[in-house]
């Protein structure tokens, strides 16, 4: 932690492609390449702009310890790096022959300053005496937080001490910040007489095994286990035979704490079964670490059950409103959970009755268990009773226009009854064009369609359709825009079929006073809203009959009276 700007760093580096330099609060912080080999020697100035009061922090990353090819200098201020945690021997264990103690520390200490003699311990016992210590690790790291202690005489049986101390080299265990493992700290481990590894536990079995995991309490000599898997036997329920065994082996010390037995076929019925440790083909049974032998006969006892089936049935029953689906599912196997998901619900019962009033395909997904198998089965079930019944017809028409139905109508339908509004009607599902009498005044009439389906379902659209007085397209000869409701604008009445259509209204001097090509837009006597003089307009009209497609071009007057 620097609080001075008096930092200068100096030396060879890998090349001025190594060195990158970023700004933060007015100081500028330099990174450098950590290989020194290259033979390169920029130079690097004073960081500028440090902020007294400010805290800043220095990494450096080396092979050692050493300030091989590079110098750091520092002048004013302070420097301070410290971490408050102390550490502390937390475990040990012993060899089997009682030689090299194992302990473990509370946090990595540096491997500088572990003395290679061993003189940073002491056994609580005169029987034996520390003659090295290794970190473990240190080889090809900065620090350790495992050392293994050998001892000049193997310890007897009992409970002991291991101990630190100042060493050799005048410290005990130091960690990065210098905090030192503190002088008499202790650490218990027992010697016990040797004893065969137990054959007592089996990973839990699940569902169908076709491996079963043998666990250890002390590690395993891999080569001590038949890899044909002769050092096992199973019996039970149902024959079993047993293809091979290997362990979990660490390549650098041949020891595992698991032993893999892979089975011919998976087990998949109920049963229960028995494994029993006997003499392989390799003459043992198996030896731990410390060269003791398992004794043969040993036996553990496990039980699986059986596989499981999710398949289900289901059965639906129609409706006009509601469809229902009965599902059934077996419980078979020992089966005790059931868990459905449908589109929108969800279940656990066994067989579940499941009820929509939206039609269309349906999706069912069930996962049965039965503690310890478990599978899982989908359908798509189709509820194809949804129908609609639809059409389409003009708005508005003309008293000659002949009406053409178009039945849109969708599903299953099996008949149609068309009720036109005007005393008629039609079973047909495409009816003919329909004739509406002629009336003298306009008149609205209401159109149904009734569609039923092969399950006796009705529905019905409806649509009202106007018949116009006239169609006939003509302009008026005056109107009166005295807002009374009667002739107020100046418009091509009738023009419901009139395709591109342009009509102009002009005045005496021929200027153009209106314009539309909607007939419905009306002129109400106004330019910008200020009222026209009484008198004669011309007006012009053009369009295309839609019917048959001839193009007109009318002109006539118009007299505004007001």
């Amino acid at each position: 932690v620097f609080t001075d700007s008096n930092l200068i760093v100096t030396g060879n580096w890998s090349g001025s492609s190594g060195v990158t330099g970023a700004s933060n609060t007015g100081a500028t912080f330099i990174q450098c390449a950590s290989d020194p080999t290259q033979g390169y020697a920029p130079t690097f100035a004073k960081m500028p702009n440090l902020i007294k009061g400010h805290t800043y922090l220095l990494l450096i990353s080396h092979y050692t310890d050493s300030q091989s090819g590079y110098q750091l200098t520092f002048s004013g201020g302070t420097a301070s790096i410290t971490d408050p945690t102390i550490p502390m021997l937390q475990n040990a264990t012993i060899n089997c022959d009682a030689t090299i103690i194992s302990v473990k520390l509370s946090k990595k200490v540096t491997c500088l300053s572990l003395d290679a003699d061993g003189s940073d311990f002491s056994v609580s016992s005169g029987l034996s005496s520390v003659i090295s210590a290794t970190g473990v690790g240190c080889d090809n790291a900065f620090d350790f937080d495992s050392v293994l202690i050998k001892l000049n005489n193997p310890l007897p049986i009992g409970n002991y001490l291991i101990n630190t101390k100042i060493g050799n080299d005048d410290n005990s265990l130091l960690d990065d910040c210098h905090n030192s493992v503190p002088v008499g700290d202790s650490a218990k481990f027992s010697i016990i007489p040797l004893a065969p590894t137990p054959f007592d536990s089996l990973s839990p079995v699940g569902c169908s095994p076709n491996v079963l995991q043998m666990v250890f309490s002390k590690p395993i000599q891999c080569s001590t286990i038949a890899s044909d898997g002769s050092d096992f036997t199973i019996t039970g329920t149902s024959p079993v035979t047993i293809q091979s065994a290997t362990g979990n082996c660490n390549p650098s010390t041949d020891l595992t704490n698991v032993i893999l037995i892979k089975l011919s076929t998976p087990i998949v019925s109920n049963g229960s079964y028995q494994i029993k440790l006997v003499n392989g083909n390799d003459g043992n049974t198996i030896i731990d670490e410390c060269n003791q032998q398992t004794p043969a006969g040993q036996t553990i006892n496990f039980t699986t059950r059986d596989t499981v089936s999710a398949q289900f049935t289901d059965q639906v029953f129609l409706g006009c409103k509601y469809d229902s689906i009965q599902f059934s599912s077996s419980g078979a196997n020992g089966i005790d959970q059931w868990k459905w998901t449908f589109d929108s619900a969800s279940s656990s019962l066994q067989n579940p009755l499941e009820i929509d009033s939206v039609f269309g395909n349906k999706t069912a997904q069930l996962i049965v268990s039965n503690g310890v198998c478990s599978d899982t089965a989908n359908a798509i079930i189709p509820l194809d009773n949804g129908f609609k019944s639809l059409f389409s017809a003009p708005d508005t028409i003309c008293p000659a226009d002949k009406v053409l139905f178009l039945n849109n109508s969708t599903g299953n339908i099996s008949s149609w009854y068309w009720d036109f509004g005007d005393g008629t009607n039609s079973t047909d599902q495409n009816p003919e064009a329909h004739v509406y009498p002629s009336p003298y005044n306009q008149i609205v009439y209401t159109v149904q369609l009734i569609s039923e389906n092969n399950l006796g379902c009705y529905d019905t659209a409806t649509k009202t359709i106007t018949k116009l007085k006239s169609c006939y397209i003509t302009v008026p000869n005056g109107f009166t825009p005295n807002g009374d409701g009667h002739n107020d604008y100046l418009y091509p009445l009738n023009a419901f079929k009139a395709v591109n259509l342009e009509f102009r209204v002009y005045n005496r001097y021929g200027q153009l006073v209106f314009e539309t090509r909607d007939w419905l837009k009306k002129w109400d006597g106004t330019i910008n809203d200020k009222p026209q003089d009484t008198g004669t307009y011309v007006w012009t009209l053009q369009y295309i009959d839609g019917d048959t497609g001839k193009k007109y071009f009318l002109k006539g007057t118009s007299v505004l009276i007001r």
